[in-house]
């Protein structure tokens, strides 16, 4: 009976893990997204800002991230 609680808790910790590592966050997803759609990616980096822009003939998305600030997202459909 210990061998099996003990083989349950490592499977779950296992299966924890892996999906814990899947996870994306919102920008990773629209990033690969916009590069599957063939978008053009620019990055720039000032000091602790970063900005990514990436543009498609249909979509345009602005990317702003700051050091301990949430990062901030734009969208916008082009007509």
């Amino acid at each position: 009976m210990k061998k099996i609680f003990v083989l349950a808790i490592a499977s779950i910790f296992t299966f924890a893990t892996l999906t814990s590592c899947e996870e994306k966050t919102k920008e990773e997803k629209l990033i690969e997204q916009m590069e599957e759609d063939g978008a053009e990616v620019k990055i720039k980096s000032e000091g602790d800002e970063t900005k990514i822009k990436m543009e498609t003939e249909e979509k345009s998305v602005k990317i702003k991230k700051e050091e301990g600030e949430e990062s901030k997202i734009k969208v916008e459909e082009n007509k």
